[in-house]
């Protein structure tokens, strides 16, 4: 049985497009595991996914996930399999909904299996973009050690594996188990030019004459060179450092500042005056250009996250004779464990009460507010230091273990195959983060003088070390190590587990014959049940944990009946223009415990008018209960630097930009000086409603026959169409501000501009970030496959090429909202392609490959001219070439692998700050490669 249909298939002769990918071609190209092979350009389309470049941001399955979704649609709705069978989800934190590619064996893979169609009434839930089945292999006989190394030509990001593999196949019996180690090791933002230093890439333009990119940024007037902000932000303000906060008073400006009065200053030994040692630095958002907000240290930030896996997988079968019909015991079982880690950096801000006596006299005058705040002990605050935290560090260890039993065979009389089994999965998984701890910070900075010189805490219980007094080496981030060691924590650690079961029972065979053939079936049912429950810290549940979010327990089960039946028919077969006809249909009722009932159905048909061409389509409904995550999620509130406020400065930002944030009433030189609240919580209890969807696709495929000795050629042309309504999903707090501030119809548009709230008071923004059903989703595009082998000399060429052309890629949030295009826009590109060659002859396998991420625009998306815009949204086409030479003994039973991935070292493109993520001055998007020219050798030897 081939992915996606009962019959077994090519390619090129499937009703729906499957494509596949061998082991060993993924070995040629560079691959290292996987989840490299599946997050690859020729699967996804040019598609971002979620990979180890991530490990900073808040994702689905928590930092060192990786995942893929299909079509550019989240990975909730792209079902990965097994040998046929579902692959459980795993990960840490609250948001754990799809499977984590770090699990798949990689060693023992023989194929990969996509279907790029909508499968929902053969597979059921999440089959909505289509189905990845890694299938692995089966007829072991021997012992296979493998080792292999892929580093980079400018440090980190390198990758080693060592498997070891063996199997013994018996005549009532087979069994084969894998040993697979692989190690990610860690690459910085200081590893790379492009990331160290983060710059608003910006030009200058004026009556239509434009400068360099990187004209308009803002120059330091020390050296003259454009300001280094911090890593990982979609805006360039960044946070303030070294810097103190007072009430507006007058004083010496530093080089570049605006005004005679301030109220952020930085030290300046030389500055004399009532701000003796400070020289102003800001009193609007102007000034944030001339404030401090990069340290060096900032450069040890993960670009990529180490990660290593340990994978064990072992499989079996054996006959029994005593039930007939070839039955046959199969087991499989699976053991992951993954260990990840990231290195990120914090900003420190500690707020000194009025008259506190950790406070210099000269600044003892300032009152920033009346009101306290979190750590003032109910006193006004009187002096606010910003300072660089250090660097913060998180880890995750999950264990995952899959066990599956079954019996399969035939009934003799009636000759039906059948096939029973049990799937049961866990992951279990700790996380760890560091952090201060509100309650502690607050009792610290409560003191009273010791008569020495020093300070003592006013409550001395639990060990309490004073805080440190203001200074200009405490705003320069040196922090007492004996303070540290009472206000911060590095052992937060929360936990979560995840349980899925599975019981599928299934037969198929022929129903009866027709003139042209055999009509074939296949009935079954299949009870899924899954739960999840995760803990966030003691810390992290009771909010104590300065600066940094709180979260509940995201607690909840669900349980799912599905029965489903498959028929094909065999209409026509050789005759004038009917080589073939056959028609395929299938059915799927579910029933969820938590959502009630739904169906889904496909048709299909093949047409084959002559040999050398055939027709293809596909239509379907799918429908998705959403994943547990989406339902139940703890309640979390969460704050972002205020500098993510799209109003920042607005008149330096775009025309569509400047005029929504004008409306509002705010002033061009705006500056936000709230946090950012994003309120995340699940949608169960909110109304969140089951998602369905419609699937279409009709290809074309053309194998014309050439003259003798021109080789074997297919084409073929598909066209995808695919329609969710009521699409479950979180937009992301950056994402939502964006597209509603960058949107010309604003709030009167509604859109995503109803998730966003701003006090009109003070300016201060809550994003709603919750689960929600997006009204519609819109894919629909091309996919071109062109595959060519012949016989050249004593060799054989083969050559592969595969192309994606997206026509759509829109979303709308509510029914009465417009469709909001972004096909095109950066990391959505319109184009994207792959091509591999391999010539092989004599045991020697010359590769090359070419990856192809096709331009994009957004100019036209946020309403700016290209021409005289003074933002660079656009990138180019970005090509990747890899080179790859092989060699395999039949006798000794050695082959080595050698080659470049990057070959050019082709670096990602840039583009300006503010209006989309960026890692350095690059687009945040998986399609570009990180880590530049990488040489790979792969050496095994088979006993």
């Amino acid at each position: 049985m081939s992915s996606g249909s009962r019959i077994k298939r090519d390619a090129f002769s499937s009703p729906a497009p499957i494509q596949i990918i061998k082991n060993e071609d993924a070995a040629l190209a560079g691959f290292t595991s996987t989840a490299q092979v599946l997050q690859s350009t020729s699967v996804t389309g040019g598609q971002g996914q979620i990979n180890n470049a991530f490990g900073g941001y808040v994702t689905d399955g928590g930092p060192g996930a990786n995942t893929v979704g299909l079509r550019g649609f989240a990975p909730t709705r792209s079902l990965v399999l097994l040998n046929g069978r579902r692959m459980s989800p795993s990960g840490t934190r609250g948001s754990v909904g799809a499977a984590d590619l770090n699990t798949l064996p990689n060693s023992i893979v023989d194929r990969i299996e996509v279907l790029k169609d909508g499968a929902s009434s053969i597979y059921g839930s999440d089959a909505v973009a289509g189905v990845i089945n890694i299938i692995t292999r089966k007829d072991l006989t021997s012992i296979t050690v493998e080792g292999s190394m892929s580093a980079t030509e400018h440090g980190g990001g390198n990758a080693y594996n060592l498997s070891i593999a063996g199997g013994m196949v018996t005549d009532h019996a087979h069994f084969l188990a894998a040993y697979n180690f692989n190690d990610n090791t860690a690459l910085t933002y200081g590893q790379r030019d492009w990331t160290r230093c983060n710059t608003t890439y910006r030009r200058t333009s004026a009556d239509g004459v434009v400068g360099d990119w990187g004209s308009a940024d803002y120059k330091d007037p020390l050296t003259g060179k454009s300001k280094c902000y911090p890593t990982g932000l979609t805006g360039e303000n960044g946070v303030t450092i070294n810097t103190i906060g007072t009430n507006s008073t007058a004083g010496t400006g530093a080089a570049g500042a605006v005004g005679t009065a301030f109220n952020r200053w930085r030290p300046n030994s030389a500055v004399t005056g009532n701000m003796a040692g400070f020289e102003g630095v800001g009193s609007s958002s102007n000034s944030l250009y001339v404030r401090d907000s990069f340290d060096p240290r900032m450069l040890n930030d993960s670009l990529f996250s180490p990660v290593r896996n340990h994978n064990l997988y072992a499989e079996g079968a054996i006959d029994v004779p005593a039930l007939g019909g070839d039955a046959e015991a199969y087991w499989e079982v699976l053991y992951n464990r993954r260990e990840s880690s990231q290195v990120g950096h914090r900003q420190l801000i500690l707020d000194y009460a009025k008259d506190s006596p950790l406070i210099p006299p000269n600044l003892a005058f300032s009152q920033v507010q009346a009101a306290p705040t979190l750590i003032t002990n109910g006193a006004p605050l009187g002096v606010r230091a910003f300072m660089f935290g250090g660097n913060s560090a998180s880890s995750q260890a999950v264990d995952f273990t899959r066990a599956v039993a079954g019996l399969r065979g035939s009934f003799a009389k009636i000759n039906w195959d059948y096939d029973v089994s049990v799937t049961h999965s866990e992951s279990k998984a700790s996380y760890t983060f560091d952090g201060f701890l509100t309650d502690r910070v607050a009792q610290s900075l409560n003191v009273v003088s010791n008569g020495s010189g020093g300070f003592n805490c006013v409550d001395t219980s639990n060990g309490c070390v004073a805080a440190p007094a203001l200074s200009t080496s405490l705003i320069g981030g040196q922090l007492p190590s004996a303070w540290l060691g009472y206000a911060f924590s590095n052992n937060l650690t929360g936990s979560t587990k995840y349980k899925e079961d599975v019981i599928t029972a299934s037969t198929t065979g022929k129903l009866f014959k027709v003139p042209y053939g055999d009509v074939k079936a296949a009935v079954g049912a299949e009870f899924r049940r899954n739960s999840i429950d995760d803990t966030p810290s003691d810390a992290m549940q009771t909010g104590n944990i300065y600066n940094f979010s709180s979260g509940t327990p995201t607690r909840g089960s669900d349980q799912a009946t599905d029965v489903f039946a498959e028929v094909e028919v065999p209409v026509l077969k050789d005759l004038p223009l009917a080589k073939e006809l056959t028609l395929n249909g299938s059915a799927r009722m579910a029933d969820y415990k938590s959502y009630g009932t739904g169906s889904t159905h496909k048709i299909g048909a093949l047409w084959a008018p002559a040999s050398w061409i055939s027709l293809r389509g596909t239509n379907g409904t799918s429908y998705r209960a959403p994943a547990l995550f989406e339902q139940f999620v703890g309640a979390t509130t969460g704050f972002f630097s205020s500098s993510i406020d799209p109003c920042n400065d607005y008149t330096s930002k775009s025309a569509v930009r400047a005029a929504n944030c004008a409306s509002e009433g705010l002033p061009g030189d705006f500056s936000q000086k709230n946090s950012v609240m994003s309120i995340t919580k699940g949608g169960r209890d909110s109304g969140l409603k089951a998602e369905t969807s419609k699937n279409a696709s009709w290809g074309i495929i053309l194998q014309p026959a050439l003259p003798t000795g021109w080789g074997d050629l297919s084409f073929a042309l598909d066209r995808f169409d695919i329609k969710v309504d009521n699409g479950v999903s979180r937009i992301g707090t950056g994402q939502i501000l964006t597209l509603c501030y960058d949107d010309p119809q604003f709030r009167a548009g509604g859109n995503f501009c109803r998730l966003v709230t701003r006090n009109p008071g003070n300016g201060a923004l809550t994003i709603n970030n919750s689960y929600i059903n997006l009204s519609t989703d819109v894919v629909r595009g091309y996919d071109y496959n062109l595959r060519y082998t012949s016989e050249v000399g004593t060799g054989k060429l083969r050559v592969n090429m595969s192309a994606t052309q997206y026509k759509s890629q829109a979303s709308k949030l509510f029914p009465d909202d417009p469709l909001n295009e972004i096909n095109n826009t950066i990391g959505s590109p319109k184009w994207s392609g792959a091509l591999d060659v391999n010539y092989a002859v004599k045991g020697w396998n010359v590769y090359y490959g070419m990856e192809w991420v096709g331009k994009t625009s957004s100019y036209e998306y946020i309403g700016e001219d290209p021409a005289t815009s003074t933002f660079k949204l656009d990138t180019p086409n970005y090509f990747l070439h890899s080179l790859s030479l092989s060699y395999s003994d039949s006798v000794s039973k050695w082959k080595v692998t050698g080659g470049v991935r990057n070959l050019a070292d082709k670096k990602p493109p840039m583009i300006s700050a503010g209006d989309y993520n960026r890692v350095g001055n690059t687009p945040l998007y998986s399609g570009y490669d990180y880590a530049g020219r990488r040489f790979f050798m792969n050496v095994s030897k088979t006993f």
